[in-house]
């Protein structure tokens, strides 16, 4: 496993998740997403917000500005207000201009500032973020001027001293020559670019825009060098224009307002050998069931007492009733599909969303445990006699917490053994003075998952992990706890865009795990390839919801990130919402997080992230033992 960063910073899920749904509660799209880019924008195809790495590198305050501010732009701006049918028409305008990326870019920031204003108006609480947002852009564009007027890149010079006089606190303010047909331009250049804060819609911007390209075609040599703002070119054509299911079914009336009075029997007018467009309105009842729409015809009582609406399941397409017999040639009900592989690792074009959108081309793979081998027995025995002082610890622990509630007084009882302490027969209306020594000894109703990670970077770690992992073994069984321990990995070699294959090695399955004779197969968890957390964290969430126990804990042993194949950007947070999912469902998901050294701070803090206060870091993995102690006497403590 290794850490994963974008653009050189680890992301901050917590965050992130609130970006997220920031951003789907202002647009009322639960299926909408965010992904961090070089740029902001939009994208209303793949109904995906971008949000922007410029705002990296500041103060806490003003990238959380930054980025709100992005969200704020596009989901309540773009979102509703950008008519994408002018968005195209303008790039389609602008595809024989000489300096494109300069009339793509000043559309943008004429666009955005279009939508600032709309959005100011209509949630006054994101004055400031913008505030922030155009100050921290002044700054950026100031020395951009500089720079640019310095090297003679007066393309991109004209740019920023455009923005600059937009976002001008003062009509007084000025902005540096640049060069002699610029500064005789420029004076129009400014009166068009101040129409943005008259502006209706996308398509008066586009024509702002196209007035002041015919003039920067005449004065500039050369296009802009940098990007500081990206109109991306889609296909908007199919961008839904808001024609739903409703709109495709006919709402008029027939021509025709007549009825037959014939009722349907039930054996009317069967066909042996043709399937006759029969329908709803058809002058003579039939046992057909497909139907069309019409303009003109008879009602029947086929369908209730009048005409049937269309519905969104209906199809050109349908199933008709026959007979069949078995075929004389050869039995093919023996041969697998051929979607299915021959460890019955079901693939699909579309992909499954019931595991997380980020997985939903993974396969699970389920491997269960060979019978051990000699020096796995071995090694296993030599790893029980050092912990067997912890597991004996544990055990008396537990006993004697047990017998200590099986003893222990019930007080404040209506009936049973006078107590002592009559005070409250004078100071309580209905004093209760009576207990019991009788209660029934609790029991531990709990069940452990330990989901261990078997990445490559785990190489180092498994020899001790699976130390840790015989103690709570040999603890759990010892009090007769029901648990599984269960290795994951995805396959790199055989993994695609479309298929990735994840393993899950059951070593110690349910059934098996309070046998005497059980354990000596956690020697066979080894260091394999990648880590698809968040994908395991659910398969392993939807096993402990059949279990009858409860109390339900995931430990989760890792050593660092999420790493896969596309899983890279958007591994932590999958992970996260894996576990906010778990928790939700009672399951207690506690990680254990394993180095081999210092951990850093920003390690510390993305696998905070992930699991929240429910981390405990070992930072010397020889010490796994000693910490797992404490974590098993709590938890089982927790259970009675």
């Amino acid at each position: 496993m290794r850490f994963i960063k974008f653009n050189d910073e680890q992301v901050d899920s917590f965050f992130f998740m609130e970006l997220l749904d920031l951003a789907k509660c202002l647009t009322k799209r639960a299926d909408l997403e965010i992904e961090y880019s070089v740029q902001s924008y939009i994208d209303p195809i793949e109904l995906k917000v971008y949000i922007s790495h410029f705002w990296e590198h500041r103060k806490e305050e003003e990238v959380a500005a930054g980025l709100k501010s992005d969200i704020y732009l596009r989901s309540i701006g773009s979102f509703s207000y950008t008519d994408f049918n002018a968005v195209d028409h303008f790039i389609r305008t602008i595809k024989n201009y000489k300096f494109r990326s300069f009339a793509k870019q000043l559309f943008m920031i004429a666009e955005d500032i279009r939508l600032e204003e709309i959005v100011k108006r209509e949630r006054r609480g994101t004055i400031k973020a913008f505030q922030m947002r155009r100050d921290m852009y002044r700054r950026h564009f100031e020395s951009q001027l500089t720079i640019n007027r310095e090297r003679s890149i007066f393309t991109d010079a004209l740019f920023n001293a455009v923005y600059l006089k937009l976002t001008a606190q003062s009509p007084l303010e000025t902005v540096p020559s640049l060069n002699e047909r610029i500064d005789l331009a420029f004076p129009y250049i400014e009166s068009e670019m101040f129409k943005v804060y008259e502006a209706k819609s996308t398509d008066d911007i586009a024509k702002i825009v196209e007035n002041i390209m015919e003039v920067a075609e005449e004065i500039l040599e050369k296009d802009m060098l940098n990007t500081y703002f990206f109109l991306p070119e889609l296909d908007y054509d199919l961008i839904d224009c808001g024609l739903t299911v409703d709109d495709l079914k006919r709402k008029s009336k027939l021509k025709n307002d007549d009825a037959i009075e014939d009722v349907r029997k039930g054996d009317e007018d069967i066909h042996d050998d043709k399937l006759s467009t029969w329908h709803s309105e058809t002058s003579t009842p039939t046992q057909s069931f497909l139907q069309y729409d019409l303009e003109q015809g008879t009602k029947t009582d086929l369908i209730g007492e009048g005409v049937r609406d269309s519905e969104d399941g209906d199809q050109a397409l349908g199933t008709v009733q026959g007979t069949a017999k078995k075929t004389k040639n050869n039995d093919f009900s023996k041969l697998q599909s051929l979607e299915s592989s021959e460890n019955g690792k079901e693939r699909s074009a579309d992909g499954d969303l019931t595991y997380g959108k980020e997985n939903k081309y993974a396969v699970p793979v389920f491997v269960e445990a060979r019978i051990p081998k000699g020096e796995e027995t071995e090694k296993y025995t030599a790893n029980k006699k050092q912990i067997l002082s912890y597991q004996k610890k544990l055990k008396q622990m537990i006993q004697k917490t047990l017998e200590h509630k099986k003893i222990y007084p019930r007080t404040d009882l209506h009936i049973g053994r006078l107590n002592k302490k009559l005070l409250r027969l004078l100071t309580d209306e209905n004093p209760r003075l009576f207990y019991k020594k009788d209660q029934p000894s609790p029991e531990i109703d709990a069940v452990f998952t330990l989901l261990v990670d078997c990445s490559a970077s785990m190489y180092d770690k498994m020899e001790q992990t699976k130390l840790g992992i015989t103690l709570f073994h040999e603890a759990l069984k010892s009090v007769r706890v029901p648990h599984q321990i269960v290795g994951f990995w995805e396959d790199t070699n055989e993994a695609s865009e479309t298929y990735q294959p994840n393993h899950f090695h059951r070593v110690i399955p349910f059934e098996r795990s309070l046998q005497t004779q059980t354990g000596p197969e956690i020697m066979q968890l080894a260091p394999e390839e990648d880590n698809r957390d968040g994908y395991a964290i659910r398969h392993m969430t939807k096993e402990l919801m059949k279990r009858q126990e409860k109390q339900k804990f995931l430990l989760v042993f890792s050593d660092g990130e999420p790493a896969a194949l596309g899983y890279d950007q958007n591994g932590i947070i999958d992970t996260h919402e894996a576990v906010i999912e778990a928790r939700k469902l009672g399951i207690e998901v506690i990680n254990v997080f394993l180095a081999n050294g210092e951990i850093d701070e920003a390690g510390q803090k993305t696998i905070r992230n992930i699991y929240g206060k429910f981390s405990i870091f070992v930072q010397h993995i020889e010490d796994l033992p000693e910490q797992l102690f404490p974590l098993l006497k709590r938890l089982l403590l927790k259970t009675l």
